[in-house]
């Protein structure tokens, strides 16, 4: 096949038009049912990449930069790398991944908020200059060692509605600024835009209150001799494509007023879970079950009554200590699909699902309603991609390899890649393109949930 790799490090199962990523799915559990029913992912390279040309035709005017704690794949990065995307890295590891698939250390801004001294060497050393920092602490360690870099004042305003007890995790006010400002100054340190950060992308009027504070940080750094040019909006923006534009009509025509073209200044958002969450899928095998009093407060009834339904729980070979660690964060895990064929009037119970250790921490989905699972049974999470793709955590006793990556692209979405400007033998030099066979799964299952 044109363009292959002579020492690829990523194999991408090429699809035809007739093959889904449901057949997919169905052949690596088919294949894991047999063999140890480890759990995985299949990532469609090709919805990243509609996803990242949605936002460019629909917010052409600020750069995305990708929020790498949210995935690491490797593939992911590369693929983005390839595509243009900035990139937004929180500590030394994402700093090494990211610029190993050749990112410039110009599109690398480090927005980590507590900085380890060691990493903030590794980012001098390895010339990313743009470090986010909120607070005087971090600016004397940036000071101290890393002496060059440009710095985007974290800024904390009543538009990031998190409330005034975040404000501290959020940056630093209007009023702290100024003291920030001068104390930069003072230590030689360049300080060249401001970051903020709005908790909903539906709040239009958030975004002119912000956006028209960040003019403010601009007016004290100016004053002072700084030279600033960059906005970061902060990672509140996604949706669908019609908010998309509501969103950037609403957002332009703000830093229109306050951040002319004539000013020079560049207008950037990070993005997450919008590139990737839909690109993943993630397949767990249960592992065990349990049975729990449906409810609690008849406990100590002689007799059970006849509507009485037994409420499960379900322990999976994942859980919070691994690839749905995101869940210690509060985020929410979506109820799951189930792989096995069900009847239209299949029973429905109360049920829960918890990771491998053990742990009361292991909580992965608090409660939903399924038909009645096994051991050895399938469920599916779609949009998985933002659940936690990178090293497994450490803890519940649980120290197991992080699940295998299958990546897929459809042939369509290839040639698309390639009239963006992305060719396999440039940008893509890891790849390599293997046409995907389909082999009809014996059980005919798909993964649903009847309504």
């Amino acid at each position: 096949m044109k363009g292959l790799y002579e020492e690829p490090q990523y194999s991408i199962d090429l699809l035809d038009g007739g093959t889904l990523l449901q057949h997919v799915v169905d052949n690596h559990i088919s294949e894991q049912s047999l063999a140890d029913k480890n759990a995985f992912f299949v990532a469609d390279l090709g919805v990243v990449m509609r996803q990242h040309v949605r936002w460019r035709a629909c917010v052409p005017q600020i750069r995305p930069y990708y929020a790498v704690r949210c995935n690491s794949s490797p593939a992911l990065i590369e693929v983005l790398a390839a595509l243009g995307t900035g990139f937004m890295c929180t500590n030394k590891s994402e700093l090494e991944v990211v610029q190993s698939h050749g990112v410039s250390s110009e599109d690398i801004i480090y927005s980590g908020g507590c900085k380890q001294l060691s990493h903030i060497k590794y980012a001098a050393k390895s010339s990313v200059d743009l470090l986010v920092c909120d607070n005087e602490a971090e600016l004397r360690k940036i000071a101290r060692c890393h002496p060059r870099a440009k710095l985007l004042l974290q800024v904390w305003t009543e538009a990031s509605g998190r409330g005034e007890e975040m404000s501290m995790k959020l940056g630093c006010s209007l009023k702290d600024c100024r003291r920030l400002l001068e104390r930069a100054k003072e230590l030689g340190v360049q300080v060249v835009g401001a970051r903020f950060n709005i908790s909903s992308c539906d709040n239009e009027q958030a975004y002119a209150n912000a956006i028209s504070d960040a003019r403010c940080v601009f007016d004290m750094a100016e004053d002072m001799g700084f030279t600033m040019n960059i906005v970061d909006i902060g990672d509140g923006i996604s949706g669908s494509e019609t908010q998309l534009k509501q969103i950037n009509r609403a957002v332009m025509s703000v830093v229109d007023l306050y951040f002319p073209p004539s000013t020079g200044v560049s207008i950037v958002a990070e993005l997450g879970g919008y590139l990737v969450a839909p690109a993943f899928t993630f397949a767990v095998n249960v592992i065990s079950k349990g049975v729990v009093a449906r409810d609690l407060q008849e406990h100590h009834r002689d007799a059970p009554s006849a509507n009485d339904e037994p409420e499960f729980q379900y322990y999976i070979n994942e859980g919070v200590y691994g690839s749905f660690s995101c869940k210690l964060t509060d985020s929410v895990i979506p109820v799951p699909l189930v792989h096995k064929n069900i009847a239209p009037d299949e029973p429905m119970f109360s049920c829960s699902l918890w990771g491998p250790s053990g742990d009361d921490m292991d909580q992965v989905v608090e409660q939903c309603v399924l038909p009645e699972l096994h051991t050895g049974d399938w469920l599916v999470f779609a949009n998985a991609g933002s659940f936690s793709l990178g090293q497994p955590m450490a803890g519940g006793g649980v120290n197991t390899p992080a699940p295998p990556v299958h990546y897929v692209i459809s042939t369509r979405d290839w040639f698309e890649m390639q009239d963006t400007g992305v060719t396999q033998e440039i940008n893509l030099k890891n790849f390599s393109l293997v046409p995907y066979f389909f082999k009809s799964c014996q059980s005919g299952a798909a993964f649903s949930v009847p309504a």
